[in-house]
């Protein structure tokens, strides 16, 4: 396994707000390791969904929740854990959104760009914690 460059480690408040500094900061910590911009890209969006959904559909959006988050950057790997004080789901339940009986509801859609963007998604058994991985490109 690779070498442990860098991690982001936090508690967040449940708040989409929190989203735009947290990206910038794993961004800024990508490119200084000199991954490509296809990369940078695909962990951009898998984190932010993750972080959304873990706000939204997890938490509710309630003021009072958190959501801890744990990203790692290693030579070779992309690591991230986003937690959320919800009582989880099953992500083999959620309707896949390309059917067309799908295609007009407005969630269902994270899920999928999260299994797009990784190359390996895990929930735990609860379905409050995602955990993704991205292999670097070389």
């Amino acid at each position: 396994m690779g070498n442990l460059l860098h991690i982001i480690d936090k508690t967040l408040r449940s708040d989409p707000a929190e989203c735009p500094g947290l990206i910038k900061e794993l961004v800024a910590l990508l490119e200084r390791e000199r991954w490509s911009k296809d990369e940078i890209f695909a962990i951009r969006m898998a984190v932010e969904e993750a972080f959304i959904n873990a706000v939204k559909h997890g938490n509710r959006e309630a003021p009072d929740k958190t959501v801890d988050v744990k990203l790692e950057i290693f030579d070779d790997r992309f690591s991230g854990r986003i937690a959320d004080q919800g009582d989880g789901f099953c992500p083999d339940d959620v309707p896949d959104p390309r059917d067309d009986a799908n295609l007009d509801r407005c969630s269902g859609r994270g899920v999928l760009l999260i299994k797009t963007f990784v190359d390996e998604v895990r929930y735990n058994q609860c379905g409050n914690v995602v955990e993704m991985t991205k292999f670097r490109q070389r």
